[in-house]
């Protein structure tokens, strides 16, 4: 398949999505519950139904962006970069690999498995001031309420919600957490990283592509959970009043058929990363982006270059 070729499959296929959604969302505005006729219609319905229009509106934002990105003509912007064939390995592109950057929110892949190999996931925790300290944050998580960590592992990765990162330390003690953090990268080889907090808004957080590279591969081998949950686009979770908020996923790529998994990040001091793994040629393919301007036009550059 031609470069054009697949410029025009996938961008065929996000704009069927984008009228799918103004269907639904036109299905949505004229239906019953929309009329105000209807007479079991409610305050409570009426929110519901807005927030699903707002869901829906968003999707499509999203799905705009990934079509623009596709049709950017500009050079891969990240400073550092790499592309790894992990059924065999190898190397398949890479630029200043070793070289190491602040991360951001990147940090909350090794937080999951620090979580999943550390703590009963059914166990709840209730949220204290301290707990949802950290910028970044969802009205469905509050004081005072009691949270499975499952729910908090799922928030941290889909919405990258950084107290609910926080909060799971907080099953262990803060300290022990982020020791096993930096014990889990010594054990993984990756010799270029280091962990000061387990959301990633601390640019002391810092790895390699070739270290990121590491845990990619050992997350694909033994907790693809984890990859399953970053490509979740529907948990929700009651606010106080009760009111279903839905965490919208932030990993830009969830869309495609072709990615398997990962996490986005940004930090003014790291600008956009990305640990991510897709289906290359019918092969996982692990690419890392570093200190990127546009995450989402760099892994399409990258992607055709490894597909031709």
């Amino acid at each position: 398949m031609s470069f054009v070729n697949l410029h025009l499959s996938l961008r065929s296929g996000m704009q069927h999505k984008i009228f799918f959604i103004l269907f639904c969302i036109l299905l949505l505005a004229f239906s019953p519950l929309a009329s105000k006729t209807a007479k079991a219609f409610d305050q409570t319905e009426r929110m519901k139904l807005i927030q699903q229009i707002q869901v829906l509106q968003q999707e499509i934002q999203r799905l705009q962006a990934l079509i623009l990105s596709l049709q950017s003509q500009q050079e891969i912007t990240a400073a550092s970069y790499l592309a790894v064939n992990l059924s065999h390995n190898s190397v398949l592109l890479e630029k200043n690999a070793n070289q190491p950057y602040p991360i951001a929110s990147v940090t909350k892949l090794i937080s999951a498995v620090v979580a999943f190999e550390n703590i009963d996931t059914d166990r709840t925790i209730t949220l204290t001031e301290k707990m949802l300290e950290p910028l970044g944050y969802s009205p469905s998580l509050f004081l005072g309420l009691n949270v499975s960590a499952k729910n908090l592992l799922q928030a941290s990765l889909i919405q990258s919600t950084n107290d609910a990162a926080e909060s799971l330390t907080y099953f262990l003690e803060k300290g022990k957490f982020l020791a096993l953090m930096n014990q889990k990268a010594k054990e993984l080889d990756m010799t270029n990283t280091v962990f000061f907090d387990a959301h990633g808004l601390n640019p002391a957080n810092r790895s390699t592509a070739t270290d990121i590279a590491k845990l990619l591969t050992y997350i694909h081998k033994n907790h693809p959970e984890i990859l399953s949950i970053t490509k979740n686009n529907n948990f929700w979770l009651p606010d106080p009043t009760g009111r279903l908020l839905k965490f919208q996923n932030v990993n830009n790529f969830y869309y495609l058929p072709e990615f398997i998994g990962g996490k986005t990040g940004y930090l003014p001091e790291a600008k956009q990363t990305l640990a991510s793994l897709f289906n290359v040629n019918k092969e996982p393919v692990a690419i890392i982006l570093l200190y990127s301007s546009n995450r989402q036009s760099d892994i399409f550059k990258i992607i055709n270059q490894l597909k031709f």
